[in-house]
């Protein structure tokens, strides 16, 4: 039964990689290298790994690292919205009332893959100005503090982003 052992290895060697990533994170994080607070992020290293056994044995699938390069893209176009949203968002707030428009939209967002929708929608909400108060199907309800952000979205340029780099929907 060479396939249940071959099976069982890459299961240790997944783990490995996520123990591997998780305590880089933590330690690159932390910045204080004493026995209690190394301590405590081996415990909770090790509960999240436990955690992403326990999410893989109910799904039956693997939760994959393999959005290396597409994160690599995304972030820093993310990062990029983020201050260009900020700024605009401080401007807006210092300058005159009249021209914050709340506006509450649902938006259409069937083009996006479902399984990147979550991304989509905490995108919008890291942006300054907007937050996505909902998603059901194929529906995302936004608030934005203007409505050209409402428009902005409508057009779809941070759609556009993500199916450009993760790709439609079926």
């Amino acid at each position: 039964m060479p396939s249940i052992e071959k099976k069982s290895r890459r299961n240790y060697i997944h783990i490995a990689i996520w123990a591997l990533i998780l305590s880089i994170f933590w330690l690159l994080l932390s910045g204080i290298y004493n026995p209690l607070l190394l301590s405590f992020g081996a415990v909770s290293i090790f509960v999240v790994l436990l955690v992403l056994r326990r999410i893989e044995d109910v799904d039956k699938k693997r939760q994959h690292l393999g959005t290396g390069l597409r994160l690599i893209r995304y972030i820093p176009w993310l990062i990029g919205q983020i201050l260009k949203s900020s700024i605009h968002v401080t401007k807006l707030i210092w300058g005159s009332p009249s021209k914050v428009s709340p506006t509450l939209a649902k938006i259409n967002i069937s083009n996006i893959p479902p399984n990147k929708r979550v991304l989509y929608a905490n995108s919008i909400t890291l942006t300054p100005g907007t937050l996505c108060v909902d998603l059901k199907g194929d529906e995302l309800t936004v608030h934005a503090l203007q409505k050209s952000s409402i428009t902005e979205l409508e057009e779809g340029y941070m759609e556009n982003k993500i199916t450009g780099i993760w790709g439609k929907s079926e």
